[in-house]
Formats: C-alpha cells, structure tokens, sequence
C-alpha cells in the first residue's frame, strides 16, 4: 500500500507543479515554455529522490504499463499504481483549481494546463505526437532503470532532463502529456474541450509506452 501511496503523492506534485507553471506563467512566449518544461522535468527529479527508493517513483500510467509488459513488475501492483497515479493526478487538479479560484490570479492556459488537439492539427496530429513523443520518455526509463546497464542513481536526473526535452518540443503542439494521469486531473475541472480531448491524451500515452516496452525488450541484454 505505501508504494501506492507514494505514487498518489509524486503525481500530485508532478500535476500542480507543472499544470500550475503553465497556469501561472503562461506557454505562449518562449520563456514561459522553457519555464513550464523545467517545472515538469524538476518535479520529476524531486519525486525521484523522494519517493524513487519506495515505489521507483513511475508517476505516469505509460511507464507503469511498459514496466509491467517488460516483465519488471506484476499487473496487481500495476493496477494499484494507475489507482494511485490517477487519484495523484486528479488531486493536483482539485488544488489547482482551489489556488485559482482563492486567489483569483488569471490562469493564462484557460484551461487549469490541460493538454489540446488544436494546435497538432486536430485528434490525428496530437495522437502521433503524444505517441512518438511518450515512446522516447519511456524508452529512457527503461533503459536508465536497467538493472544491468541502467544509470542507477543518475536515473532520476536523466529521466526528469529527458521530461525537459521533450516538453520544449510539444508543449506548442500539444500541451505535452506524456502522462494520462497529468491530463485527466486539470480536464476533469477544466470541463469544455479539454475534457472532450482527453481521450487522446490517455490513449496515446499509453500506445507509446506499450511500443517502448516492445523496443526495449528486443534490445535489452539478455541474461547470460
């Protein structure tokens, strides 16, 4: 239960921090691009040397499936990590939007950080940029959390930067998920578009580390 427990708390933090960057800093200028993907990179680093030695800190339902079909974990404690994750992300939305409506500050996304079809070029756009997009963010978890040629206790560092790219590439196109228990928190509040959009924004993710699992299965050393 704890494991579960931790994986409710990192995707807490990982949702009200990034989603709450973007709210509050805004994704339209450059800078506050760079600002909301650091926030999301930092935010995973910081749960990686909190929580990482209790759960492995996956905080995202995309890793969990591909740790699970890579064989490195079972599908009971799966299930109680997309339980924990989806409660997490929910929560980080719930506080989000009570910081909003306490302060009364803008949110400048409009939408609490959710994550939108419009700017890839409808559903079609955004389902191949969150699947390429969440297949390379898994693949370096799996690869950077290898018992045999992983990164050990650099993983953190080189998954939360690896987070960092890939939102400076998406954040335009999409919003960046990578994550359906990031998008579902903001959306379930944010209702409207985002709420009809989520769908690609849990299914995508979860194609893309389902292929992850895949690739890396087939080039991952083989025990002697």
């Amino acid at each position: 239960m704890k494991k579960y427990i931790a994986e409710c708390i990192g995707t807490f933090v990982l949702t009200l921090l990034g989603c709450g960057t973007a709210a509050f800093v805004g994704c339209g200028e450059p800078a506050g691009v760079a600002a909301t993907a650091l926030a999301f990179g930092l935010a995973v680093i910081a749960m990686a040397y909190t929580i990482g030695g209790i759960s492995g800190c996956h905080i995202n339902p995309a890793i969990t499936l591909g740790v699970a079909l890579a064989g490195r974990m079972s599908w009971k404690d799966a299930c109680g990590y997309w339980i924990g994750q989806v409660i997490g992300g929910i929560l980080g939305g719930a506080c989000l939007l009570l910081i909003v409506k306490a302060t009364g500050h803008a949110d400048l996304t409009g939408a609490l950080g959710s994550n939108a079809v419009a700017n890839a070029g409808g559903n079609g756009g955004a389902f191949l940029v969150e699947v390429i997009a969440t297949f390379l963010f898994v693949l370096v978890v799996l690869g950077t959390t290898d018992a045999k040629v992983g990164a050990g206790n650099l993983a953190g560092l080189a998954i939360g930067l690896s987070l960092v790219l890939i939102h400076l590439v998406c954040i335009n196109l999409t919003g960046t998920s990578v994550n359906p228990a990031r998008s579902i928190g903001p959306a379930l509040f944010a209702q409207g578009q985002a709420l009809k959009d989520l769908w690609v924004f849990i299914v995508a993710p979860l194609v893309g580390g389902a292929l992850s699992a895949c690739v890396w299965c087939a080039i991952a050393p083989k025990e002697a």
